[in-house]
């Protein structure tokens, strides 16, 4: 009899636990190849002259995707790892290793649903499948109160009806053993340009992180002032690279918080790890529902008197921290260094760019697509296009405060350099 061999398409999905497209691939198959491309697409000129991808978020991805290929082999596994195009590899791997079905989970951006559509549609030629997953959001889309098409544009009201009549599912367990296709070789990871990239990538780093957040008298349980988003000492969770690539999943930092609310009761810092979770999802959904014209209909008004070279040097203060307001150059000055900012001073520097110097929000979303750890399409243009829509929009209370960020700019001292 002949077996059932499935390829297990990785993606934005680094991990084990909580993994249903893995476990259900195990339990669908007799081996599985699991697979991890790294797309060159990604690694791109940008418009500016950078890439699409920097070179922290792109050390972060690589010792990730290693970490995954030695929690594979731990299991009797292993990972594929190929320097290429999905479309331009998956068919001949279809073909080669006669695989009856394809796993992967779906995104909601634009370029990578693209990319899904044009891997279907060459397998379906090799009558061959493509199953879809979703593992990236905390609801499940089938668990939601409403269909995509009526999800509430409004963060507040989609929070309230979520939070009020959907369920967070448990996590699937992680497989203890994997059956694999037997591969002729398994592919050379690309090297990393820095092996000190901070916070290291991968799933085991991630969850040990997760762990020592609810430590008892851990940094989460410090309580937070209205005033700290200027403070360098204001708590952040630092979840959001190991969840952008999936070596978290939602559900298990869910569960994490909801533990430590069962052992020490609830703390501000607890509500607000579900209330960005809410967020992320939030921005899956809207993608998913509006697709690309979630943000590309977002116009604001630019300076349209400076001429070119001045827009560029405007521009060019502000991502490398020069622009003369000490904060937003803070800010700045530290996502280049470390590839993270807080989710606060993504609002401040945001402000900055979109209502004080007068720039179009799109080249900031772009500057924070190659500079951010955490960098997750759905989020990232998601809250640039809320921020800068914030200032028209009547359901900007329900998401944006305009006048709350100027304040907090404190443009008294500022002076223009």
């Amino acid at each position: 009899m002949k077996s059932k061999k499935i390829l297990v398409w990785f993606r934005n999905d680094l991990r084990l636990h909580d993994n249903e497209m893995l476990v259900e691939a195990i339990a669908k198959s007799d081996s599985i190849l699991p697979v991890y491309f790294f797309d060159p697409r990604y690694a791109e000129e940008a418009l500016d002259g950078g890439t699409k991808t920097g070179i922290i978020r792109s050390n972060f991805l690589i010792q990730s995707v290693a970490a995954l290929r030695e929690a594979l082999l731990k299991i009797g596994g292993n990972l594929l790892v190929i320097s290429g195009k999905p479309e331009d590899h998956i068919p001949a791997l279809v073909e080669k290793y006669e695989i009856a079905e394809v796993y992967h989970h779906r995104e909601v951006a634009t370029e990578e649903t693209t990319i899904s559509s044009n891997v279907e549609d060459l397998l379906w030629k090799l009558r061959v499948n493509l199953k879809h997953f979703i593992g990236h959001t905390l609801y499940n889309k089938e668990d939601l109160p409403f269909p995509i098409k009526d999800i509430p544009d409004v963060f507040a009201q989609f929070k309230k009806k979520t939070e009020r009549d959907a369920m967070v599912k448990d996590c699937f367990p992680a497989p203890t053993e994997v059956i694999l296709v037997e591969a002729e070789e398994w592919g050379e990871m690309p090297l990393a340009v820095t092996d000190d990239t901070k916070p290291a990538g991968g799933e085991e780093e991630g969850i040990k992180h997760l762990k020592e957040l609810f430590k008892e008298g851990a940094e989460i349980y410090l309580k937070v002032s209205a005033k700290a988003h200027a403070d360098k000492a204001a708590f952040s969770s630092m979840l959001s690279p190991w969840l952008a690539v999936g070596c978290l999943s939602p559900r298990k930092v869910y569960w994490a918080v909801k533990n430590a609310e069962r052992k020490f009761g609830n703390h501000t810092n607890f509500s607000h790890l579900i209330l960005g979770l809410l967020w992320r999802d939030y921005f899956r959904f809207m993608f998913k529902k509006h697709t690309v014209s979630f943000f590309s209909e977002v116009v604001t008004e630019t300076n349209d008197q400076l001429t070119e070279q001045e827009y560029n040097k405007l521009l060019n203060q502000w991502k490398e921290g020069r622009t003369g307001h000490v904060t937003v150059d803070q800010y700045m000055t530290e996502l280049n260094h470390t590839g993270f900012m807080s989710h606060a001073g993504r609002l401040l520097v945001a402000t900055f760019l979109i209502y004080v110097i007068k720039l179009n929000w799109l080249d900031g979303a772009a500057y924070f697509e190659q500079k951010l750890i955490d960098y997750s399409p759905a989020s990232n243009w998601g809250n640039w296009a809320n921020i800068a829509i914030g200032a028209k929009d009547p359901r900007s209370k329900n998401t944006f405060d305009l006048d709350k960020q100027i304040k907090m700019l404190d443009l008294e001292i500022f002076v223009p350099s």
